[in-house]
């Protein structure tokens, strides 16, 4: 069998100041032609890397196309998505006939004229492999799941984990799932179950963690082949928005539908116990402030640039130097500019630095500070998701009264302790460390932190939902709604 597969992915919030353009998906690491999967391994390029190994261990051809994945921002200019979709298809025709295509895509990427990018996407794949091929995509769980998608694909698989831990496992799941269809073992069918929730979800915590665990004890058991539940990803002003949850079965549709209904329904019954909870900055302060072994590690959700943020908001440093905090680590705050001054002024200087507050009213006003440069590094990195790497390029760590910073050229949500402690930068000593990050940091941060605590401080992602300004939204949804399955 001939195998064609292709990562074209970013996440896109609708709120972010922050246009998605074509540097942002063909300027960094996370960018290849035809030969993805035997680089080493990006965000991008895990699933690429598994469905080649699979592939050719089982004597297919492997044929790929384009691998790319923008760090998540505003909407993507329309020409950007247009040409690097048509470069997609383009290839997929140069490869026909193809038996299985597999694509690795975000779920929620908007661009300009168009609210479902991944629905457009395997809808001009079909029309180019006709019915009978089989097309698997692989999605964030942070996704719009649209009828679109549902009807051009034959399987949808999501990850499970976040923080994102599992890209690499569900990659075989996908290939699985297709290759059995494109062999007739398995006639999968697909249903969704709208849950009508908007929120965010932790699967590192209960009763969360219970809920994904039964999901996946599921599998492989009664006719059902896989289960996703997609979180939805809050931050856009798209019809689909929203947790839906997607249900592959055995050739039966009813079941499909019926097993989907009942997971939606009991996460519906679990929507006060599975919201996420954050605290105001100055609740997390004090908590730092009572002592323990271990820092007290604070998460600046608001200013996630893995949402799309900017990550240069300064309220929760601006807050510690108002309370003369000190035994704080703070970033990665993304300054070029900064940056750029420190390592020219070089390891040892001390001058007043403007940081942060650069992209808009979402990230506050600049705070300056005088500062010593404790070190400078060339082109920087960290641990990333599912064992890749995250490049943060040139960066610094300063040190102003206490307060220490990270400061990246390359604009990247903080997923790892050696993002501080690859710049000599000991966190271990501290009271509070502040990352910018949701949820992803939790996995790296959690075995060194005396507690996390999330903060929803002023930014680009607004947490309390239901005053999140849709205008394509038709569907009514919790928590706006106490009942949004009551009849009007």
């Amino acid at each position: 069998m001939k195998i064609f597969m292709a990562t074209l992915a970013t996440e896109t919030n609708t709120f972010s100041p922050i246009p998605t353009g074509r540097e942002a998906f063909s300027g960094g690491r996370d960018w290849f032609r035809n030969d993805g999967s035997r680089h080493p391994a990006t965000v991008a390029n895990i699933p690429l890397i598994a469905w080649r190994q699979l592939g050719e261990a089982e004597g297919h051809e492997v044929v790929e196309s384009i691998c790319t994945f923008a760090q998540p921002a505003g909407t993507t200019l329309r020409q950007v998505y247009e040409d690097l979709r048509d470069t997609l298809i383009a290839d997929l025709k140069a490869a026909m006939p193809v038996d299985v295509v597999l694509l690795f895509m975000h779920g929620a990427m908007v661009a300009e004229g168009y609210d479902d990018c991944e629905g457009d996407t395997l809808a001009k794949v079909r029309a180019v492999v006709g019915p009978r091929a089989k097309v698997g995509i692989e999605l964030d769980l942070h996704c719009h799941l649209t009828e679109l998608m549902r009807r051009s694909a034959t399987a949808i698989v999501t990850f499970k984990e976040y923080p994102h831990t599992d890209i690499g496992d569900r990659a075989p799941e996908l290939y699985r799932l297709c290759l059995d269809a494109a062999t007739g073992r398995t006639q999968p069918v697909m249903a969704y179950y709208d849950c009508r929730m908007i929120s965010t979800y932790r699967p590192t915590l209960q009763p969360m963690r219970g809920y994904v665990d039964r999901m996946m004890a599921m599998e492989g058991k009664d006719g059902i082949l896989s289960v996703s539940f997609g979180h939805g990803f809050p931050w856009a002003d798209v019809p689909d928005v929203g947790a839906k949850v997607v249900v592959i079965a055995d050739g039966d549709e009813a079941k499909a539908a019926a097993t989907a209904a009942r997971l939606g329904r009991e996460l519906w019954d679990l929507r006060d116990a599975v919201a996420a909870r954050l605290d105001t900055i100055d609740d997390a302060i004090d908590a730092a402030l009572a002592g323990g072994a271990g820092p007290l590690v604070v998460a600046d959700a608001a200013d996630n640039p893995g949402g799309g943020a900017p990550a240069d908001s300064t309220f929760i440093l601006k807050r510690l130097i108002e309370r003369g905090v000190t035994g704080a680590a703070l970033g990665c705050f993304w300054d070029p500019q900064a940056v750029q001054f420190c390592a020219e002024a070089g390891e040892g200087a001390r001058f007043l630095l403007r940081v942060g507050g650069k992209c808009g009213p979402v990230s506050g006003d600049p705070v300056d500070l005088m500062v010593t440069v404790m070190r400078v590094v060339a082109d920087h990195s960290q641990s990333g998701l599912s064992g890749g790497r995250s490049r943060l390029g040139q960066s610094v760590w300063v040190s102003a009264d206490g307060i220490d910073l990270v400061l990246v050229s390359v604009r990247a949500q903080t997923f790892s302790p050696d993002a501080f402690t690859g710049l000599g930068l000991r966190l271990d000593d501290k009271r509070l460390v502040a990352v910018k990050s949701s949820q992803h940091f939790q996995a790296g941060f959690a075995p060194l932190a005396r507690e996390i605590r999330y903060v929803s401080s002023p930014g680009a992602l607004q947490f309390d939902y239901a005053e999140i300004p849709y205008t394509k939204l038709a569907t009514p949804f919790w928590p706006r709604v106490a009942d949004p399955f009551a009849k009007a």
